[in-house]
C-alpha cells in the first residue's frame, strides 16, 4: 500500500520537521537560494577590496589605519580636519586589532563580511518560522533587498565602516517591538558612532515600551560617551571639524552647482575638511539653505509625531526610513556610502507584509544602481565637470528626492491621515451583503 505524501510548506519543507539553523536539510529552500547567492556574491565584493587597487581599500589601508595608530595612543586625532566623527568612530576603527594575524585592511574586510552575514542572517530568522515557513505578516523581501543591493556598490561596504552603523540600526529597530530597552541600547550606540541611527526610535506607538527604549538610548549613548571621555583625550575635537563642512560635490546643493558650471558658473572643486567640494560664489548661500532645509525636515518630523494616531507593525521602520532619507537628501553631504544606510532600513521595512515603503525601496534600489555609475566610473569627470557626470548625478539624487517626497507622503498618510479603507467601511456595511450568482 502507498504511503501517503508527507505535507510541505510552500517551501518545500516537512511540515512536521522544525526548522533549525543547525541543520541545513530542515532550511527552506529559500533560505538555501539567499545563502547562495549571498556567498557568491560577497566573495566578488571581498575579491574587489583585496585587489588593493581599489580607492577604498586605500582608504582603509590609508585613512583608517593612521587613525587607528592615533587611538591606540589614547587620544582621538588632533589637528585633523578630516576626524568628523562622533567619539564612539574609534570603536569601529579599533575593532581590526582584534585579529593581529592580520593586516589592517584584511582584518577589517573579514570584520566588515562578518557583520554583513550576521545581518543577512537576522533577516531571513525575522522571516521565517521555526516550522520553515513565513511569520505572519512578515516577508523575505528584506532579506532579498540586503543580498542583491550591497553588491551593486561593489566592494564599497567592506571600504568603510557605515555597514556595522548601519547593522546596529537595524538590531535597534527589529528589537523594538520585542525588546524596547534592548534596542534602545543599540541605538544609544549607533548614535554615539554617527549620529544618524538616534532616529530610529522616532516611530515607535507611544507607551511605557517607547519610554523604555527612548531611556535606555539616552543612558547607552552617555554611558559609552563617559567612557571614552575617560579613556581618550580630545574627544570632542569633531565638533569643529564639522563646522567647516561646505557643499560636497554629490549633494543635492552641489548638484544644483554641478548644473550652473554647465552655464558658466566660475566656481572650483578643491579637497575642502576630508571630501572635495565647491568653492565659489554662492555656494555659502547654498550651504546655508542645505542647513535650513535640513531645521525643517527635522520639524516635519516632530510635526508627525505630534500629529500620528495609527500605528502598525510597519510603522517603526517607516518612520526610520523616511527620517533618514530626509536628513541625507538635506545634507551638505551624500557621499555613496549613505546608500548602504537606506538599504538597511530599507530592508527592514520590507521584512513587514504591510509596509508603506514599498515604492520608496524601488527607487533606493535604482538610485544604488546609479551611484556606482557615479562613483567610481563618474567620479574623476564629476570633479571636472561636463554634461555626462551631471546627467548621472541629477538622475541619482533625483532618485533620491522622490524617494524622499514618495516617503513622507506615504508615511504621513497612513498613521496621520484617515485610512480610506476605515472611511469606506462603514459605507459598504450600510449597503448591505453582495449577491453573487
Amino acid at each position: 500500500m502507498a504511503q501517503a505524501p508527507t505535507p510541505v510548506t510552500q517551501w518545500g519543507i516537512p511540515q512536521a520537521g522544525p526548522f533549525r539553523w543547525t541543520r541545513p536539510a530542515t532550511w527552506p529552500r529559500e533560505a538555501l537560494a539567499l545563502a547562495g547567492y549571498w556567498a557568491a556574491s560577497r566573495l566578488v565584493m571581498i575579491g574587489m577590496l583585496r585587489s588593493g587597487k581599489a580607492e577604498q581599500a586605500v582608504e582603509v589601508h590609508r585613512t583608517y589605519h593612521g587613525w587607528y595608530e592615533v587611538l591606540r595612543t589614547g587620544t582621538f586625532p588632533v589637528g585633523d580636519v578630516t576626524w568628523q566623527y562622533p567619539p564612539g568612530a574609534a570603536l569601529p576603527m579599533l575593532a581590526p586589532g582584534l585579529l593581529p594575524f592580520l593586516t589592517y585592511l584584511q582584518a577589517f574586510a573579514v570584520l566588515m563580511l562578518a557583520t554583513d552575514a550576521v545581518t543577512q542572517a537576522a533577516l531571513v530568522r525575522v522571516s521565517l518560522r521555526r516550522s520553515g515557513g513565513l511569520h505572519r505578516g512578515r516577508s523575505t523581501a528584506g532579506a532579498w533587498l540586503w543580498a542583491l543591493a550591497l553588491p551593486l556598490l561593489l566592494g564599497l561596504p567592506y571600504g568603510r565602516y557605515d555597514l556595522p552603523v548601519t547593522a546596529v540600526a537595524m538590531a535597534a529597530l527589529l528589537l523594538m517591538p520585542s525588546r524596547p530597552g534592548i534596542g534602545g541600547v543599540f541605538a544609544g550606540i549607533g548614535a554615539l558612532v554617527k549620529v544618524w541611527p538616534a532616529l530610529t526610535v522616532l516611530g515607535a506607538p507611544r507607551g511605557r515600551g517607547t519610554r523604555r527604549a527612548w531611556t535606555s538610548m539616552a543612558a547607552s549613548a552617555f554611558a559609552l560617551l563617559l567612557v571614552l571621555a575617560v579613556l581618550f583625550h580630545n574627544t570632542f575635537g569633531f565638533l569643529g571639524a564639522q563646522q567647516g563642512r561646505g557643499v560636497e560635490i554629490e549633494s543635492l546643493g552641489g548638484t544644483a552647482l554641478q548644473v550652473a558650471r554647465l552655464y558658466g558658473w566660475p566656481g572650483e572643486v578643491e579637497q575642502h575638511y576630508g571630501s572635495l567640494e565647491f568653492l565659489g560664489p554662492h555656494v555659502h548661500a547654498i550651504a546655508k539653505a542645505s542647513l535650513l532645509l535640513t531645521v525643517a525636515a527635522f520639524g516635519w518630523l516632530l510635526l508627525w509625531r505630534f500629529r500620528a494616531r495609527h500605528w502598525n507593525p510597519a510603522t517603526p521602520y517607516d518612520a526610520a526610513l523616511t527620517a533618514v532619507l530626509l536628513f541625507t537628501v538635506t545634507s551638505r553631504v551624500i557621499s555613496p556610502q549613505y546608500l548602504i544606510w537606506l538599504i538597511g532600513l530599507s530592508a527592514v521595512c520590507l521584512t513587514v507584509r504591510g509596509s508603506c515603503q514599498r515604492p520608496v525601496a524601488l527607487l533606493v534600489l535604482l538610485a544604488t544602481g546609479v551611484t556606482t555609475v557615479d562613483y567610481p566610473l563618474f567620479f574623476d569627470a564629476m570633479i571636472h565637470g561636463g554634461w555626462q557626470p551631471t546627467v548621472v548625478i541629477v538622475s541619482r539624487n533625483g532618485l533620491l528626492l522622490a524617494a524622499s517626497v514618495v516617503s513622507a507622503a506615504r508615511l504621513w498618510r497612513t498613521a496621520v491621515s484617515p485610512a480610506p479603507a476605515l472611511q469606506e467601511a462603514p459605507t459598504l456595511a450600510r449597503r448591505g451583503p453582495v449577491r453573487v450568482a
